[in-house]
This record gives C-alpha cells, sequence and structure tokens, in this order.
C-alpha cells in the first residue's frame, strides 16, 4: 500500500503553477467571443512584450 507513505505536503511546484496558467487561458478563451490574439495570450499569461524580445535575442545569440 504504497498511499500509505505518500507525503501529502511535497508539491509540484511547476505542475501547479502550469495548471493555474492553463485555468487562466481556458478562462478568458471562454470569455472571448472570438480566437485570442497573440498580444491577449500573453495579457493573460502575464507575458510582456519586452521579455519576448529578450528571450528572442538570448535564443539567437
Amino acid at each position: 500500500m504504497r498511499q500509505q507513505n505518500l507525503d501529502l505536503r511535497v508539491h509540484d511546484r511547476v505542475a501547479l503553477d502550469e495548471i493555474e496558467l492553463y485555468a487562466e487561458m481556458l478562462s478568458a478563451v471562454a470569455d472571448a467571443e472570438r480566437p485570442l490574439t497573440i498580444t491577449e495570450i500573453d495579457m493573460v499569461l502575464g507575458v510582456r512584450p519586452d521579455e519576448i524580445g529578450r528571450r528572442e535575442l538570448t535564443r539567437q545569440d
């Protein structure tokens, strides 16, 4: 019985953060009357345009 040894205090923080972002995105899509633009998706996810530019520059280096 492995479940008896399961420590419920341990969380996968990354997985929980991803689930939260996914829920926020689903909520935004459900409220929209049309497909979201890239800019709107970035706003839902909390991504700023200047952060995107920095990541693109980093990938090219």
